[in-house]
């Protein structure tokens, strides 16, 4: 299963931004991510759509947060990035009729469910703000993440 690591990646360039309270142009972005600018221009986008960032075009422009970091969850750039879904059940629809396909899938679909409540009340109470301040508490006594 492919894992996606958008929500940790653009988690730690908002931190980032916010700590450093300036502009990233999509260029400075995509080296700190090791990726193409295009790719931060397509993510920062979705990012753009839900709120969270803002962007001016021409010299001295980027990206910049809309607002300060104690006011974005997790859960706001995992919905920014991958909408209201965390989780998608992995479900088999190979057998329709197939009363032990049903019965697996339904088992799943309650798993992933439950899970995915889990998630989303974790996700919501975590700011950026406290990222910041642990990753910031963490330099100052000298330790590397």
């Amino acid at each position: 299963m492919r894992q996606d690591g958008r929500l940790a990646r653009m988690i730690h360039v908002l931190v980032h931004m916010g700590l450093l309270g300036g502009r990233e142009t999509s260029e400075r972005i995509a080296q700190m991510l090791n990726t193409n600018p295009v790719v931060v221009r397509r993510t920062m986008a979705s990012l753009r759509q839900y709120g969270i960032v803002e962007s001016e075009g021409g010299r001295g422009g980027g990206w910049s947060l809309t607002r300060p970091l104690k006011d974005i969850t997790v859960l706001d750039v995992q919905r920014a990035l991958q909408g209201e879904t965390i989780l998608d059940a992995p479900l088999s629809n190979d057998h329709p009729s197939c009363p032990v396909e049903r019965a697996a899938n339904a088992k799943l679909q309650h798993a992933f469910e439950s899970a995915e409540q889990t998630l989303e009340r974790e996700f919501r109470k975590v700011t950026l703000a406290e990222i910041g301040e642990i990753a910031m508490a963490s330099a100052k006594a000298g330790k590397t993440g």
